[in-house]
């Protein structure tokens, strides 16, 4: 069977075929969504910005996705009920602007759901942008299947513009597992907010590379933000970098305590690069100061209030969020709104990824 494979990829690449649908263009408009009702909001004051990676609604369920686990799909009924308690969360928090990774809108694995109409039909945003960064109408390994998931920005107010900017491939892979992978983006929208408009960039930056890959996508997106921040246009940058804070104080992937035993060699993370973020924090405002996480981080402690993200959670060997790996920066000079930023760390059920969240003061 993987002779096949190999002789049907050969064939595509002779013949310059993209019969599974899996490619796309460098730059090319991204898909537009709003909700089924449009609850009418008015500009506020301070406006609320979250970021957070869903994990294609499978909460905690053990997938091999995660390098360990078994499952592969899920039933309907399982995917609505941890889209509705995302949903719930994203309500009860009342976010103005929402950043998403790892949001499916047509996948086998999640019975086929579009999680980002869900999402806009379930809360009170009105209006989204979605750009794909793993699609292909078929993925011929372990009853993957279809597949369309990728990043996502949701607003209550109308999106303006918008655009998905093509990341680089990891370049270390064969030829078929690229093909099928993977294929990272910046999306990049626009949003009218009273007389100004600003800009929502997310990203969700490769996690299994050893190759420089990683640092190349973040150093395109530092790239993005920097042009607008030359012409004066203000923006909200963040998402899933796959990258540590430059400070922090553990460091090496083989001794975070979540490291499941018979972690797949497919999945190894590479010992994190304390450079990959310096950029950010020397010429932009983060959400969460470099200060603020050095007063909490200790030496093989992996307890912080500030941690985003861990591959599994057990409370009762003291395993829980044990590295941050998610962000928000802005180039507004009043900054964010001081101590206004948030780590959820109470959404332990519900994602590999806690969601983050910042206030900002509006102009006007």
């Amino acid at each position: 069977m993987k002779k096949l494979f190999i002789l049907m990829f050969a064939f595509l690449l002779v013949f310059g075929c993209d019969v599974f649908n899996t490619t796309f263009e460098d730059s090319e408009d991204a898909t537009m969504y709003e909700a089924s009702t449009i609850v009418e909001a008015e500009i506020p004051t301070n406006l609320k910005v979250m970021s957070w990676n869903i994990k294609f609604g499978g909460a905690r369920i053990d997938f091999f996705f995660d390098g360990w686990g078994d499952e592969v799909l899920m039933d309907e009924n399982v995917v609505i009920e941890n889209m509705q308690a995302i949903a719930d969360y994203i309500n009860g928090f009342d976010p103005d602007i929402v950043l998403l990774q790892e949001i499916d809108i047509d996948s086998k694995r999640s019975a086929y759901v579009d999680q980002l109409q869900f999402l806009l039909d379930a809360t009170n945003l009105n209006y989204g942008a979605y750009a794909s960064q793993w699609k292909a109408d078929f993925v011929p390994s372990d009853g993957i299947g279809r597949m369309n998931s990728g990043n996502a920005i949701m607003s209550k107010w109308q999106i303006t513009d918008t655009e998905r900017i093509a990341l680089p491939l990891i370049e270390e892979q064969d030829g078929l597992t690229q093909y099928f992978y993977l294929r990272r983006n910046i999306l990049k929208t626009k949003i009218q907010l009273d007389e100004e408009d600003i800009y929502v960039l997310n990203i969700h930056a490769s996690a299994y590379s050893t190759d420089g890959t990683k640092q190349e996508q973040i150093n395109i997106f530092k790239a993005e933000i920097d042009e607008l921040n030359d012409v004066g246009t203000h923006f909200i940058a963040g998402g899933d970098f796959n990258a540590i804070p430059p400070n922090s104080v553990n460091t090496i992937g083989d001794n975070f305590p979540d490291r499941p035993a018979d972690l797949d060699e497919d999945f190894e993370v590479e010992d994190y690069d304390l450079t990959d973020m310096v950029a950010f924090y020397d010429d932009y405002f983060p959400a969460v100061s470099l200060e603020n996480i050095a007063s909490q981080e200790e030496v093989d402690n992996y307890i912080s209030d500030y941690y985003t993200h861990s591959i599994y959670i057990d409370l009762e060997n003291n395993i829980d969020w044990n590295r941050k790996l998610d962000y928000l920066f802005t180039n507004n000079t009043n900054g964010w709104i001081e101590n206004s930023d948030i780590t959820h760390q109470n959404t332990r059920q519900l994602s590999d990824h806690c969601p983050i969240s910042v206030e900002m003061e509006v102009a006007r």
